[in-house]
C-alpha cells in the first residue's frame, strides 16, 4: 500500500464525519419529499443557484479527479483538454433543456420524451442502454472512490469502496432529489474551495519552465499536439461527454426538477464552472517526471501529485486530508445523483411502463428504496473487482454516443423515420463497440457517433419523401 500523510485512523474518522454530516442533511432536507414528485424531481422549483451547483458538483466525478490526470500523464497536453471538453456537453444541453421542459411540460424521465418519440420498440432500446451505461458509471464511481481512500486514507480498497456507497445509499433513501440537490450544493462549494486552494498551492511551488522543460528532455510526446492517440482522445471524449448528458435521467430528471426558464443558465454556468476543474488536474499530472513522483498506478497520478506537492509545502497532514474531503465530496456528489436517477427509471419507466404497475402513492417510497438498493448492491458487486476506471469508463462510449443524433433530432425535427433512426442506435452500438476493443480505445464514441448520425439524417429525408408521396394525387383512371 502506498504511504500517505495521513494514518488510517485519521482516514476513518474524515470519511465517517463526512457521512454523518450528509447523512444528516439528507434527512433534514429529505423532510420536504413528501409526494413521489417531490422525491423524484425535488418538487420541479429548483432555482438558478441550486441548479448550477447541483450540475457542476455531479459532473465533478471521481472519475473527474483520476482519468483526467491519467489522460494527461499518458497523453500529454491534448490529453489534457480532452476530459475537459466533457463541458461543451454541458453547455449544449442548456439550450435542449428549455425545449426539453417545451415538450414535456409535466415529463418525469427521459425515458417520457423516447417513448413518446420512438414508440415502445425506441424506449425499450433506450432502457437498455442506458440502464448498462448508468450501472457502469456507477461501478467507476465505486471504484475510483475505493482506490482514492485506500491511497489518500489508508483505507482498505473493499471498505472505502463500501463505505462511500453506503452513506450515499442512506442520505439518497430519506430524501431522494431534494437530499440529492441540497447536500451537491455544499459539496460543490467544498470542492470548489478546495480545489482553487489546492491549484493555487501547486501553481505556486511548482518551477512551470522547468516543468516543460524536463517534459521536452525526457517526454517530448506529451508536448505533441499532432499526438494522434490524444487527438482522438479529445474527440472521443467530447462525443462521449455529449452522449452521456443527452440520454441519462441524471441530467433529464435536473431539467425537470429546475424552473424553466432557469433550466438553460443552469447548465451552461456549470459548464463553464467546470472546464478549468480537470485542466488543472491534468496540469498536476504532468508534473510528476519532473518532481520526481514514484507513479505506481497511473489511476491514481493526480492525487499522489497534489499531496506531494502540499506536503513539500510544508503542509504535511493538513494535505493529505484536505485532498480527502474535496475528493470524497466529489465521489458522493456523483454516486448520489445516480442513484436517484436510476431508481427513477426503474420505478417510472421499468415498474409502471414494463410491467403495468399502478404504484399506489403510499408504496412509492419503498419501492424507490428498493430500486436504489438493488441497483447499489449490482454496483457494489462489480466494483469489487477493481478494474481499471478509465477502461470501464471508456468502454461504454459507444453506447452513449449513438443516442446524441436521436435525442437531438427528436427533439427538432417533427418528422422521422422511426425504425430507421432505432437502426441507427442499434448499429452505432455495435459497430462502436467493435472498433473499441478490435482498433483502438479512443474510437468507440466517435463510430457510434457517425453511424447514428448517417442513419438519423437518412431517417429525416425517408420521412420527408413519405410524406410528399401521401401527398401527391392518386392518378385519374
Amino acid at each position: 500500500m502506498l504511504a500517505t500523510s495521513i494514518t488510517a485512523s485519521t482516514g476513518w474518522a474524515i470519511v465517517i464525519a463526512l457521512g454523518f454530516i450528509w447523512i444528516a442533511l439528507g434527512i433534514y432536507w429529505g423532510r420536504k419529499a413528501k409526494t413521489s414528485d417531490g422525491f423524484m424531481l425535488a418538487g420541479r422549483n429548483v432555482g438558478l443557484s441550486l441548479g448550477t451547483a447541483t450540475a457542476m458538483a455531479t459532473w465533478v466525478t471521481s472519475n473527474t479527479t483520476m482519468v483526467a490526470p491519467l489522460l494527461a500523464y499518458e497523453k500529454g497536453v491534448w490529453g489534457m483538454l480532452a476530459y475537459a471538453s466533457a463541458s461543451f456537453g454541458l453547455m449544449l444541453f442548456a439550450p435542449l433543456a428549455f425545449r426539453i421542459r417545451g415538450l414535456l411540460p409535466h415529463g418525469v424521465t427521459a425515458g417520457d420524451f423516447f417513448r413518446l418519440r420512438y414508440g415502445r420498440t425506441g424506449w425499450a432500446v433506450f432502457l437498455a442502454i442506458t440502464l448498462v451505461y448508468s450501472v457502469t458509471w456507477l461501478v467507476t464511481m465505486a471504484i475510483a472512490g475505493g482506490k482514492l481512500l485506500e491511497v489518500l486514507g489508508n483505507i482498505p480498497y473493499a471498505q472505502g469502496m463500501t463505505l462511500i456507497l453506503v452513506v450515499c445509499v442512506i442520505y439518497t433513501l430519506f430524501g431522494g432529489l431534494y437530499a440529492v440537490i441540497g447536500t451537491d450544493f455544499i459539496q460543490s462549494l467544498i470542492i470548489l474551495v478546495g480545489i482553487v486552494f489546492i491549484g493555487f498551492t501547486v501553481v505556486t511551488r511548482m518551477d512551470v519552465a522547468a516543468v516543460h522543460a524536463h517534459l521536452t528532455r525526457h517526454q517530448p510526446a506529451l508536448l505533441d499536439l499532432m499526438m494522434p492517440a490524444a487527438l482522438l482522445a479529445i474527440f472521443n471524449n467530447m462525443l462521449f461527454g455529449f452522449g452521456e448528458v443527452m440520454h441519462n435521467n441524471v441530467w433529464w430528471s435536473r431539467a425537470f426538477a429546475m424552473r424553466r426558464t432557469i433550466a438553460p443558465k443552469a447548465f451552461f454556468l456549470s459548464g463553464i464552472l467546470w472546464f478549468p476543474i480537470p485542466i488543472a488536474a491534468g496540469f498536476v499530472a504532468l508534473a510528476a517526471g519532473p518532481l520526481g513522483v514514484n507513479i505506481t498506478d497511473a489511476s491514481q497520478v493526480g492525487p499522489q501529485v497534489a499531496e506531494h506537492v502540499l506536503s513539500m509545502a510544508g503542509l504535511g497532514k493538513i494535505a493529505g486530508a484536505l485532498i480527502l474531503v474535496v475528493l470524497f465530496c466529489s465521489m458522493a456528489s456523483s454516486i448520489d445523483s445516480l442513484l436517484a436517477a436510476t431508481s427513477d427509471l426503474l420505478v417510472r419507466d421499468v415498474y409502471e411502463g414494463v410491467f403495468k404497475q399502478t404504484l399506489d402513492p403510499a408504496k412509492f417510497r419503498p419501492v424507490a428504496a428498493t430500486s436504489i438498493i438493488i441497483v447499489s448492491l449490482i454496483a457494489w458487486g462489480l466494483a469489487l473487482s477493481g478494474w481499471n476506471v478509465d477502461q470501464v469508463l471508456f468502454s461504454s462510449g459507444a453506447l452513449v454516443a449513438s443516442l446524441i443524433w436521436p435525442v437531438i433530432a427528436g427533439l427538432f425535427w417533427k418528422r422521422l423515420n422511426r425504425g430507421l433512426v432505432i437502426a441507427g442506435i442499434i448499429c452505432g452500438c455495435v459497430a462502436g463497440m467493435l472498433c473499441y476493443f478490435r482498433l483502438q480505445t479512443y474510437t468507440g464514441a466517435l463510430v457510434g457517433a457517425a453511424v447514428s448520425m448517417v442513419f438519423t439524417i437518412a431517417a429525416r429525408f425517408i420521412a420527408a419523401v413519405e410524406i410528399a408521396d401521401t401527398r401527391q394525387p392518386s392518378p385519374q383512371s
